[in-house]
């Protein structure tokens, strides 16, 4: 008898926590529902408390244990709604205004890097072209009486060539000084937009891309003068080799008698 009461005992025990386990588990599945209803309940609020004012009203009046309730949902959904605020933050004026006066830099920096170069490349071919003009010039003074008029005719065709050469890469300095120039007043007013809208580095860094430029630019055209200095001289020294070679001649023709210049 007490070993089936025993056993009584036990299998009365099971089925109590059996029936509480089911009791608890019931509550649990009770209280996921009432929460979907809850965030059902606040997405629909959300949407009408802007409209309708009725509705907020009256989810003012919610019972203080439904507003408990609804506090930790709203929490967690709302987690995804911080992002949003601090974007909404980033965006205001004056930072879309540093960002568009940043793009601008960026923009000026590379145009007046691209024309800095061109420039600087049509210089150098410039000083290129007036040294060769140069060598050519001096071998012509080197051979002056000492050549046949073929060898002369030649010599000059050269020359001109070359000549019309150094034009051309003249005209190119020219039209892409025109484009430097252009892309300096750019950086100088993109870097004063940059500093009064507050982004000062990048209106440091314009007026640094703007010094280094206008360095590059002086040097290789310190080059180019020195190579027209050059090619002045050379030309001077062309028309005097030219008069004392034209008087010399004149000389000569004047000292032969008159009957070797008679022809027969």
């Amino acid at each position: 008898m007490q070993a089936a009461r025993q056993s009584c005992s036990c299998l009365t025990g099971v089925i109590v926590q059996g029936r509480t386990n089911f009791l608890l588990s019931s509550s649990k599945m009770a209280s996921l529902r009432r929460g979907l209803s809850y965030i059902n309940f606040i997405r629909s609020t959300v949407c009408a408390l802007g409209s309708n004012k009725l509705t907020r009203q009256q989810f003012l009046r919610l019972p203080e244990t439904v507003r408990t309730n609804i506090v930790p949902f709203s929490v967690g959904s709302g987690l995804c709604a911080v992002p949003f605020t601090q974007q909404a933050e980033q965006l205001s004026h004056e930072a879309l205004i540093r960002r568009a006066s940043n793009l601008v830099t960026d923009s000026a920096n590379t145009y007046l890097s691209q024309t800095t170069l061109a420039l600087v490349d049509s210089l150098t071919q410039y000083a290129k072209a007036l040294h060769t003009l140069i060598a050519l010039q001096r071998r012509y003074l080197a051979t002056i009486g000492k050549i046949t008029p073929a060898e002369e005719d030649s010599i000059w065709q050269v020359i001109i060539a070359q000549r019309v050469e150094v034009g051309d890469r003249l005209e190119a300095c020219n039209r892409f000084e025109t484009n430097w120039m252009n892309a300096i007043n750019i950086c100088e007013m993109a870097s004063e937009a940059a500093y009064s809208s507050g982004a000062e580095h990048a209106s440091v860094t314009v007026k640094s891309h703007i010094q280094m430029a206008k360095v590059q630019v002086e040097d290789t055209r310190q080059i180019s003068k020195d190579a027209e200095r050059g090619l002045a001289e050379i030309k001077a020294e062309e028309i005097q080799r030219m008069a004392e070679y034209s008087s010399t001649r004149d000389i000569n023709v004047e000292d032969i008698p008159e009957a070797y210049l008679r022809e027969d």
